[in-house]
């Protein structure tokens, strides 16, 4: 077999492992078939312990990999430790972590609940946070890892209805930057990705809503909303070997919606 061009082989992931939180469906789940399809081992995580068996198995017959799951509460710091031990058990401490899970809450301000703040907050933040802080203990003692945040293009662009969903995805771009500062020295890169407005089982009404769509569209330099598949590439480069001097960005992966006016 001929063996990989130097360029080509930093993006390789054979040997690597990595733990995707959210990832029975959805984005998440396209991102762990492409870190498996890129030859590393994947823990899918998700609520539903059957889709999450179920996700792991159609990826595993589609890619060759080794496929695990595990199901556990993200928003819940012993969770997560019980969970994590369960993730070490099956392959140690991941190469790569990518904090996916998220959920969204719309309601103008004035009218937005308590309990989906603190949905908000504990699901696309303090989540981030809890595994950041476990999995990084292992990468310190192991000298690398990569650690992934899905953010969004709302951490930088507000719209009605979503203050504080974008208040969290705006914490997640300074929660990179400070896991960069404290991480670096171990050999450890953090950043993180910010999709713009992509077509997911979760927008389903917003993509078939046409006033919105051709919002999406005519904001949107690309002219279209986003496919899941559009995420791999720029994951795939956070997670190897092409990003070890890479640390503490927000990579805009959008259609140009946020380079212009």
């Amino acid at each position: 077999m001929t063996a990989l061009p130097a360029g080509l082989a930093a993006f390789d992931l054979t040997g690597r492992t990595a733990l995707v939180t959210g990832s029975s469906q959805g984005i998440g789940r396209t991102l762990a078939a492409g870190l498996a399809g890129a030859g590393a081992t994947v823990v899918v995580h998700g609520r539903d312990a059957v889709k999450a068996r179920t996700s792991a198995d159609e990826i595993a017959h589609a890619t060759g990999a080794v496929m695990h799951s595990v199901v556990f509460d993200v928003t819940d710091a012993a969770a997560v430790d019980a969970g994590m031990a369960e993730v070490e058990r099956l392959v140690g401490t991941p190469d790569i972590l990518v904090n996916n899970a998220g959920v969204q809450r719309r309601a103008p301000i004035a009218e937005f609940a308590d309990e989906d703040w603190d949905a908000l907050v504990q699901t696309n933040l303090s989540s981030v946070f809890h595994l950041s802080r476990r999995v990084s203990a292992g990468m310190i003692a192991r000298g690398s890892g990569k650690i992934i945040q899905i953010g969004s293009v709302q951490s930088q662009l507000a719209r009605p209805s979503i203050a504080a969903y974008s208040a969290t995805k705006g914490a997640i771009v300074m929660f990179t930057k400070g896991l960069c500062a404290d991480l670096a020295p171990h050999g450890i890169q953090a950043n993180a990705i910010a999709p713009g407005y992509f077509a997911t089982a979760l927008t389903k009404a917003l993509v078939a809503d046409e006033q919105f769509s051709q919002w999406v569209r005519g904001r949107t330099p690309a002219g279209r909303w986003g496919d899941t598949q559009d995420l791999v590439g720029a994951l795939l480069f956070l997670a190897s070997g092409a990003s070890d001097f890479v640390n503490g960005q927000t990579l805009f992966v959008d259609g140009g919606m946020t380079a212009v006016v």
